[in-house]
């Protein structure tokens, strides 16, 4: 199975609608995420998967619930995350991403949104571009998702939060010298 192109983004929301449904029937807290959230806020439309936050202990039951709506389960080696195919859409459960497990507090920070049509948790755009971060590695160090978000919602994330997260990491670090040189963010204010 291949995952989604930008001319399949209507299949992308009609499989969000469907996943989204799926665990609200079957009483699954979840929280749309990735890019999608961006998305839900008006940032770019994604090209990808849908995400949805689940904490670790709902992992299997969402699972569970996507299978029962139709759905092909996959259980990559990765242990973070569990996945499911609507068609030729690719679902991520994502309950441990770097920087830790999804927990209440990501349910707190998460705001509820019609997106399409159809209510739904949609995470803050502070955890998102945190999960963003940290997970860029030496083997994927690809900074274009993170800096379309930082151009098109800056003025909707709180900066000082997402680099007080993130600050561990050598790659998010690098990433805020490049956006506040290209004037996308101010650099932080030095402490008197």
């Amino acid at each position: 199975m291949t995952s989604t192109t930008s001319e399949s983004f209507p299949d992308l929301i009609a499989a969000m609608k469907l996943a989204s449904a799926a665990l609200r029937d079957a009483d699954v807290p979840h929280l749309l995420g990735g890019g999608l959230a961006a998305w839900a806020r008006g940032g770019p439309p994604t090209e990808h998967d849908v995400d949805f936050f689940v904490r670790e202990a709902d992992a299997e039951r969402a699972l569970q619930a996507l299978v029962d709506a139709g759905m092909t389960a996959e259980r990559p080696p990765e242990g973070w995350l569990l996945k499911a195919w609507c068609g030729e859409t690719l679902i991520d459960l994502i309950f441990h991403p770097a920087g830790g497990p999804v927990g209440d507090e990501h349910f707190e920070r998460a705001e509820l949104l019609e997106v399409m049509a159809q209510p739904l948790a949609v995470a803050s755009l502070d955890d998102v571009m945190t999960m963003k971060l940290l997970s860029l590695t030496e083997q994927e160090p690809s900074y274009g998702s993170v800096l379309e978000l930082a151009r098109s919602l800056r003025e909707q994330i709180d900066w000082e939060a997402v680099r007080l997260q993130t600050q561990s990491s050598p790659f998010a670090r690098a990433f805020f010298t490049l956006i506040e040189e290209l004037g996308i963010v101010e650099p932080p204010r030095l402490q008197k």
